[in-house]
């Protein structure tokens, strides 16, 4: 990808995870051309509480058909796990499990925040990536404490563009967490992304709020159970996904 004009002005563009997505799998399609895509999804394991995770599995088949090839890969063994295995083991441990299979796209949703060595899980991703595949990637910026096992980290889009510093970075947008909400948004200059620091005050202004002190009590008031007044900056459940390409 070119690098943007040094003047070019920086937008804010609303849109959806929903349109994000099929411009992903766009992607991947053209590709692909005629062959069928290989397909792994990375926490493939699906929970009651996920009321608002896409079943890729289905997605991915509607979308490139039945030929196509989906492996789902989990921690744990459970619906819609193919193959149990860390992504963030060693990599002698994933050639022995995959030899040399690789894969057109590879989603990893809300799953880098649960792993010890996300900086090897992201190599193992890049390994797993034929030349052109694409990564799909999403973790959590703010989000509230959730250990399934455990909850380790929390990253943001340049964190990931140094975790996964072999790949092209061709789609960044940010979306929202609550049920039922479509809600994205992408900081671009001219045509791609807007990756550099520049697009860091943009960011404070989206999503950062600050309350002063009987603001953020009675912010407090309203919850369902206690919490604690440690701060007067709130910042919602966001999460930050990143398309790159190998």
């Amino acid at each position: 990808m070119s690098e943007p004009a040094a003047g070019a002005e920086i937008r804010v563009v609303g849109t959806s995870v929903g349109r994000e997505v099929e411009a992903m799998l766009e992607r991947v399609g053209a590709a692909c051309g005629r062959r069928a895509p290989r397909i792994l999804q990375v926490g493939s394991r699906t929970h009651v509480s996920d009321r608002n995770e896409r079943n890729w599995r289905a997605m991915c088949t509607k979308r490139f058909g039945a030929k196509s090839k989906f492996v789902g890969l989990d921690l744990v063994d459970g619906p819609h796990v193919d193959m149990v295995l860390d992504i963030g083991c060693d990599p002698r441990t994933l050639a022995a499990r995959f030899g040399e299979e690789r894969f057109d796209l590879v989603i990893c949703c809300h799953v880098l925040e649960h792993v010890r060595h996300p900086a090897r899980a992201a190599r193992n991703i890049e390994t797993l990536l034929r030349p052109g595949g694409h990564a799909h990637v999403a973790t959590p910026w703010s989000q509230a404490f959730h250990a399934e096992p455990d909850d380790f980290w929390r990253f943001s889009v340049r964190g990931l563009m140094e975790l996964f510093g072999r790949l092209e970075i061709v789609q960044a947008f940010y979306s929202g967490g609550d049920v039922g909400l479509d809600v994205a948004y992408r900081v671009v200059r001219e045509d791609g992304p807007e990756l550099g620091p520049r697009a860091g005050a943009v960011e404070r202004g989206l999503f950062q709020l600050v309350l002063d002190h009987e603001d953020n009590r009675a912010v407090l008031a309203r919850q369902a159970t206690e919490r604690l007044p440690v701060s007067r900056t709130w910042m919602p459940t966001l999460f930050v996904n990143i398309v790159g390409r190998r």
